[in-house]
């Protein structure tokens, strides 16, 4: 199962895949009486970030906002296709680039401004590298890249969930983890960003994992797989 991106999605990078790792946080949040039906129902956590560059992963995320997966897809491939020899660009080559060119793949006025700012960035040192962005810390790096045209702090979380493997990030305005919420404790209203900051403080260290199984219970409830009693 691929993640999906659109304005509640997911990065559609993230694969999801089988493997072992987050068996400690499924007993800890099992703790939690809500959270251990979702567990129970939905099994293991298969979530595997995929290990990106932060530049890259924020320019991809750019391409697939407000734009539905297959079409932002089709717009990075023919980005990348002006780059051959690249896996993906580097930002000097990016900003060299011509704008008009780079803007006839696909992209708005407004998302080619974001896409050479995060290059601009990047080269600057603000966006770090993958080595470089251990060294902080979830917030400071949420700090630092909604610095970037853009970028707002949801952008960041699934940044730091996908791409950098973080274990105790919830992203409590996203409105798939509130939507899980909701259907998990049989509720007739999604829970409030800040309520759902309260609740979710019993599930660190493990609150990126939280959001995997409410995400999760969401899509399960569209299809009536997911039985909150």
């Amino acid at each position: 199962m691929v993640e999906t991106v659109g304005d509640g999605g997911r990065p559609a990078a993230a694969v999801r895949v089988r493997g072992p790792g987050w068996s400690a946080a499924a007993r800890h949040l099992r703790d939690d009486p809500v959270l251990r039906k979702v567990v129970e129902q939905i099994g293991p956590c298969t979530l595997k970030p995929v290990k990106r560059e932060p530049y890259e992963a924020l320019v991809r995320a750019i391409a697939h906002q407000q734009v539905h997966g297959r079409a932002a897809e089709a717009i990075l491939g023919r980005f990348l296709a002006l780059f051959p020899g690249h896996d993906f660009p580097p930002p000097e080559l990016v900003l060299a680039a011509a704008p008009e060119t780079v803007r006839a793949c696909g992209f708005s006025g407004a998302k080619l401004a974001a896409i050479r700012d995060i290059a601009e960035k990047a080269v600057g040192g603000l966006v770090p590298t993958r080595r470089a962005s251990h060294r902080l810390s979830d917030e400071a790096l949420i700090e630092r890249l909604c610095a970037i045209r853009g970028v707002g702090r949801w952008t960041v979380e699934m940044l730091l969930i996908f791409t950098l493997g973080r274990p105790d990030v919830l992203p409590v305005d996203d409105f798939g983890v509130r939507e899980g919420w909701r259907v998990a404790a049989g509720l007739d209203a999604q829970p409030k960003p800040k309520e759902l900051a309260r609740i979710g403080e019993a599930w660190t260290p493990w609150r990126s994992v939280a959001a995997w199984y409410l995400w999760r219970a969401a899509d399960a409830a569209k299809r009536s797989a997911f039985k909150p009693q």
